[in-house]
């Protein structure tokens, strides 16, 4: 097996625990979908988040969906005047079969604008 990054990113409408939670979940099962990785697999996962978001940690979002053994973290970026804002980027280390060229990246909402080629098509 070989330890792969499953990279994803997302936004959210405002600095609120309702919407962080939201844009965190959905962007969670996003990647779930689209990998389907399961927490028994999963070695870390590290979340970032803009300066502009601070009513949640995005790793109690997963938390609240069930996952209660991987071990998740939380940290902030720099305040960059060129970042997209209210943004929450996640890096899921999984130990996988798979290619790396096989793994699907998820950026959604304004974090398509990080990748627009990896950006959910509507």
């Amino acid at each position: 097996m070989k330890l792969r990054g499953v990279r994803g990113a997302t936004t959210c409408d405002s600095d609120s625990k309702e919407d962080i939670f939201s844009a965190v979940q959905e962007l969670w099962r996003e990647l779930q979908t689209n990998n389907l990785f399961e927490e028994e697999d999963i070695g870390a996962v590290i979340f970032s988040s803009t300066p502009d978001l601070s009513s949640a940690f995005p790793a109690a979002a997963v938390r609240a969906l069930g996952w209660e053994s991987a071990p998740l973290f939380g940290t902030v970026e720099i305040d960059n005047p060129d970042a997209v804002k209210k943004c929450i980027r996640v890096l899921v280390l999984w130990n996988t079969e798979k290619m790396q060229k096989e793994i699907k990246h998820v950026y959604l909402r304004g974090a398509a604008l990080l990748r627009p080629d990896m950006a959910k098509q509507d």
